[in-house]
């Protein structure tokens, strides 16, 4: 039980850190309402309080340090300007770091602990939140109070307990509380059960229990309290000091007798009505249920594995079902016997039950972009920077295996802008630029993917050092002849690095190629634009889940193949006058006074060439630098829902290849990755060109 109430601390823990940070980001902003300094304050108190039960020492300490601060500002005896937010958010940092570390076992503090303590406690001026601690208390008639060695006096407190019917669908139980009481203390409990309607109209599921202490301790109201810190939302609690005098003449409850003299006379066989109320005895209202406020919405939490198998399961009912629809359409049933409807509700059905599972794993981009805060705040302080950090769409939700995945790459992204894209103070301000930059990062559904931008407005890539670093380190030729955005692109080249000296941001030439991976690896793609002067960005689009997608079933070279429907702009079957002939082989087609390039995908996937692309079937895709490209295939057969089965664990990465599929006969189809078949024919392209130039020139000599 004690390593379950642990787990539930921590993630209980995590979602007070996440409002934690939500509110001191509303306050830097000038947003925030009254009430959000207090939520802030008590985020921090609930961990400390619940810290506490788990003897976790050193996040009670910080926590105690962090809530005195915060306590002079909601007393307004502290301003909140924007040295002092920025202090506030970085323990912020510091106090999640201590979490995290108790959660893994680890007695490593943090490398900033001490700093950020020691500027809480100076800011906090000497003041510490033991003074609540104190209460006035009426003396003894004795004269003990001036021995110097006179022992502390303990207090007695008086509480009422009433948890909420939300307390109990949270998994919360009223005796682990009181046993962590106990450990104040001389405990005595006793339960009010007058709130219990009669059998037949009871809810199972609400509260109708109450239940009176009292608490002989030596300890203040504080800590008291700070017992249900964690359930302070979901119950109506009292806590009061009784004078000294009290202990030994207090009566522990006033609860109604639970026999008297009148209903001994009374036969149990005679229902009578209920005694008028007495002064002593408070009227019961039954069978109606006590008044609690509104509680939100209950959750529940799941283990991932066992989602996990679901999605499995579901992924199994698509392939079954697409079975037996090949199964019916092969048979050659007449349209009255109905099987092909139910057939198709089917589909329907399993298409529904799929979104369902999939809204399970779903979850919103904005603990990712908060943790971006934290990268944007330690990163300016290792550079001396000014930045200010503006996220849009944190409420965009994406499968949560793609948000952890994007945590790694978007962190050597942001990083990376700070360091080597915005400028310093002093050189923004002789550009005409604020002293401080801006990071914008956004979030939003395009056309069935996930896109996340990460802009900057520093002084944009240095293509000229960018290329002669290339050429120093061997990564290209030293006459090669490179458009603006293929000298972008070679930031994602292994080993690259334009970093004069290693430090603890950059420099090892292995961030921007590791964050490429880490997308490409996720299914997605990446793609950079920049201007001198004005900044950089970068796009990365990625889909929406990692288990199933639309798309469309062609033929390559007789072969089966899926090209993913979020890529489809349109299908078109062009004749012969709509392709213009560039020579060497190579033609682009002519779709509305555009011209397209056409990337032969038998060709380029080594199945050899398509006869002839004039009777070939055209689908027009959009890659990851929202150009355009054909891609020239035999057919298409029709548009379905498949189960992705990745191909790494068996035969590795494969060039143009994402993941595969079975159909509904028991083929294995390959899904396409347009962006990289649209590269590697570009490559063909080029290597062409340069071969055709050698053989020329070899021939002139």
């Amino acid at each position: 039980m004690t390593d379950e109430l642990r787990d539930t601390f921590f993630a209980e823990s995590e979602d007070l850190l996440a409002a934690m940070g939500e509110g001191l980001a509303a306050m830097s902003d000038g947003t925030a309402e009254t009430e959000t300094m207090h939520a802030v304050f008590r985020a921090v108190h609930s961990i400390k309080g619940a810290a506490g039960a788990f003897a976790l020492s050193d996040v009670v300490s910080f926590a105690h340090s962090f809530e005195t601060v915060l306590d002079a500002i909601r007393s307004d005896r502290l301003v909140p300007d924007a040295d002092v937010m920025r202090l506030l958010q970085r323990s912020g940092d510091i106090l999640a770091d201590l979490l995290e570390a108790a959660r893994d076992g680890r007695s490593d503090p943090p490398e900033a602990l001490g700093a950020i303590l020691e500027a809480l406690e100076e800011l906090a001026g000497g003041e510490d939140l033991a003074e609540e601690d104190f209460v006035f208390e009426p003396m003894g008639l004795g004269m003990s109070f001036l021995a110097d060695d006179a022992p502390a006096q303990p207090k007695l407190f008086r509480l009422h307990f009433r948890p909420s019917r939300q307390f109990f669908h949270n998994g919360h139980e009223p005796a682990n509380l009181f046993a962590a009481l106990s450990d104040l203390g001389e405990v005595t409990v006793a339960c009010d059960t007058t709130g219990l309607p009669r059998l037949e109209v009871i809810d199972l599921e609400e509260s109708y229990l109450a239940w009176s202490l009292t608490l002989e301790t030596e300890a203040g109201e504080d800590q008291v309290r700070d017992v249900f810190a964690f359930v302070e939302d979901l119950c109506d609690l009292e806590v009061e000091e009784m004078p000294r005098f009290a202990m030994g003449i207090l009566p522990l409850i006033d609860l109604p007798e639970a026999t008297d003299t009148a209903a001994e006379d009374v036969p149990a066989e005679e229902p009578q009505a209920a005694p008028a109320p007495t002064p002593t005895t408070p009227p019961v209202s039954v069978p109606t249920p006590p008044t609690v406020k509104e509680a939100p919405r209950p959750t529940l939490r799941v283990d991932l594995d066992r989602v996990d198998r679901l999605i499995n399961s579901v992924g199994e009912l698509i392939i079954n079902q697409a079975v037996i629809a090949q199964k019916v359409a092969e048979a050659g049933l007449p349209p009255s016997s109905g099987l092909a409807a139910q057939v198709e509700d089917l589909s329907l059905l399993a298409r529904d039950i799929q979104e369902g599972v999939m809204l399970i794993r779903a979850q919103p981009v904005k603990p990712l972009f908060q943790r971006m805060a934290r990268v944007v705040r330690e990163a300016a302080d290792a550079t001396g920077k000014q930045v200010d950090l503006v996220t849009e769409g944190e409420d965009t939700e994406v499968d949560r295996t793609v948000v952890e995945g994007l945590a790694d790459p978007l962190t050597h992204m942001v990083r990376n802008a700070i360091d080597h894209g915005i400028e310093s103070p002093d050189d923004r301000i002789a550009t005409g630029k604020a002293s401080a930059g801006r990071l914008l990062l956004t979030a939003s559904h395009v056309s069935g993917n996930v896109r996340i931008v990460i802009k900057d407005d520093g002084a944009g890539l240095n293509r000229e050092r960018i290329q002669a670093t290339a050429v120093r380190k061997g990564l290209i030729p030293a006459d090669a002849v490179l458009s603006d955005s293929e000298i972008d692109n070679l930031l994602f080249l292994p080993g690259f690095s334009t970093a004069a000296s290693v430090t603890s941001l950059s420099g090892r030439g292995v961030g921007m190629d590791v964050a490429r991976t880490a997308i490409t690896a996720l299914g997605g793609r990446i793609s950079i634009t920049s201007r001198p002067g004005e900044g950089t960005t970068f796009i990365i689009s990625l889909p929406l889940t990692l288990a199933v997608l639309d798309g469309l079933i062609v033929a390559v070279a007789d072969q089966p193949m899926i090209v993913p429907a979020a890529a489809v702009l349109e299908t078109i079957r062009p004749s012969s006058r709509d392709f213009l002939d560039l020579g060497q082989g190579e033609r682009v087609l002519n779709l509305r006074g555009t011209h397209v390039p056409i990337v032969d995908v038998a060709s380029v996937l080594g199945y050899g060439p398509v006869v002839d692309p004039s009777q070939a079937i055209v689908v027009l895709v959009r890659t990851g630098e929202d150009t355009r490209a054909a891609l020239a295939i035999s057919g298409i057969s029709d548009k379905r829902q498949v189960v992705i089965k990745s191909l790494r664990g068996n035969v590795g990465t494969v060039p143009g290849i994402s993941a595969a599929t079975i159909l509904g006969d028991g083929k294995v189809a390959l899904i396409l990755d347009p962006d990289t078949l649209v590269g590697m024919a570009a490559r063909r392209r080029d290597l062409h060109s340069i071969t055709t130039f050698e053989a020329g020139h070899e021939h002139a000599d």
